[in-house]
């Protein structure tokens, strides 16, 4: 039995800017915005969400199944996805399009700015949930808009148990579609800033947003994240990480540690914990894909934070 990710497959063109945006930007000019950073750092990595919560739910020794459209350039991470034993068996490629692209600015206070190219991400329609077989829980992430809202209603059909994560997806979805999308999930997981986009375009606070579901998850970066239930709230701290390298991906490894516990059978507040974690040990690689930690490296870590046993 597998878990489904749903969800972009992407190169990532990361830069790190010396600076903070903030002393670059004229909140009084912002009506003429024209600026430009300096970025001497630059790389390119595998990345998109379902290849980062793929990733990370391999290193927890699971054994998931991505869904994604990719272009005419997926070479190189195809071959990536065959040296780490990952499935391409929902891989679609489009022939006339590029494989999704993310470019990414980071200042030093890990504020970031992201224009991205969906290519063939806007052909996630074309991969059917009805084409799988062994799946016991899935998430739904940031993808094609037509393909985010399909899968949600496919796998609410099916009966499948699945996490909604619109994340950097959210602009383009009315509140009717987020509750459409919602009415057959499990749990919708968000960050504190996607949280109040949702409650904005909804008109549902949170908590009420809670009722609908099993769990809303809020993260807030070094603050921790919230559970929030129809019975109350849950709050888990941040694991200290080992050091403050890049944030990119750190949600995707999130939701990696959590889908690994919902799995387990694990209650809301272990399988958080572990997302924490998760997220954590992420940080402190460049890349949403570079950090390796073993089993009983993060056997041992979430025994150090948390006190008690995986």
């Amino acid at each position: 039995m597998s878990i489904l990710v749903c969800g972009s497959i992407a190169y990532d063109t990361i830069m790190v800017f010396r600076d903070q945006f903030k002393n670059h930007i004229l909140p009084d000019q912002i009506h003429i915005l024209n600026v430009a950073f300096l970025v001497p750092d630059m790389r390119r990595e595998f990345g998109g969400c379902a290849g980062n919560i793929a990733y990370s739910l391999k290193l927890l020794g699971e054994d998931p199944l991505i869904m994604a459209t990719v272009g005419h350039d997926f070479d190189p991470y195809e071959r990536r996805l065959d040296q780490l034993g990952l499935s391409r068996r929902h891989v679609k490629r489009v022939a006339d399009q590029f494989t999704a692209q993310a470019f990414i600015t980071t200042d030093i206070d890990d504020n970031q700015i992201t224009a991205f190219h969906p290519g063939a991400m806007s052909n996630s329609h074309e991969n059917r949930i009805d084409g799988t077989t062994g799946v016991r829980l899935a998430i739904v992430s940031p993808d094609g808009r037509q393909g985010m809202v399909e899968h949600a209603g496919d796998l609410a059909r099916a009966k499948i148990p699945y996490i909604l994560d619109p994340g950097q997806g959210l602009p383009m979805f009315s509140g009717e579609d987020l509750l459409a999308m919602l009415s057959g999930a499990r749990a919708l997981t968000v960050n504190d800033y996607e949280a109040r986009m949702v409650e904005q375009k909804t008109g549902l606070t949170v908590a009420e947003l809670a009722r609908r579901v099993e769990a809303v998850v809020v993260t807030r970066g070094a603050e921790g994240s919230e559970i929030h239930t129809g019975g109350g709230q849950i709050r888990v701290p941040a694991v200290k990480p080992d050091a403050l390298v890049d944030p990119t991906g750190c949600g995707d490894a999130f939701r990696a540690g959590l889908l690994h516990g919902l799995a387990k059978g694990w209650d809301w507040t272990r399988s958080a914990r572990l997302a924490s974690l998760m997220g954590s040990i992420k940080i402190a690689f460049r890349g949403g894909q570079n950090h390796k930690p073993s089993t009983g490296e993060i056997e041992r870590r979430y025994l150090e934070a948390f006190g008690e046993k995986l």
